[in-house]
């Protein structure tokens, strides 16, 4: 058990000197203002590069990923259909719908899904 303890201190003490070697060695010593500032074509920058975007579309794209991602867990549930006991497949079928199905309400309830409001 010594051993164990032993190996895994020496492990632990092996990695922390070389991820602090790393850090040591990969840090930049100078940094240039031109280097970070950004660059267009030689040129300054005519406007600001971060454009403002809708939150409105960020929120319902986050939904539609989410529900997109809830439609792959429900596909292989029509192939597994015939190969496990029904009552358990409509018992999980029944439970997972439900869930989604209140999740969409909550989402409608909270006004997630109204889009020109």
């Amino acid at each position: 058990m010594f051993l164990v303890y032993f190996m895994s201190t020496i492990n632990i003490i092996i990695t922390v000197i070389i991820m602090m070697i790393s850090s040591f060695l990969s840090k930049k010593s100078n940094s240039d203002r031109e280097k970070n500032s950004p660059f267009e074509c030689g040129f300054d920058p005519k406007s600001n590069a971060r454009m403002p975007f809708s939150l409105r579309f960020f929120l319902i794209a986050i939904i539609f990923l989410i529900f997109d991602v809830e439609i792959t867990l429900l596909l292989p549930m029509v192939t597994i259909y015939e190969k496990v006991n029904m009552w358990s497949w409509m018992a999980v079928s029944m439970l997972f719908l439900t869930i989604l199905l209140l999740g969409l309400y909550h989402e409608w309830n909270q006004g997630a899904l109204l889009w020109a409001s």
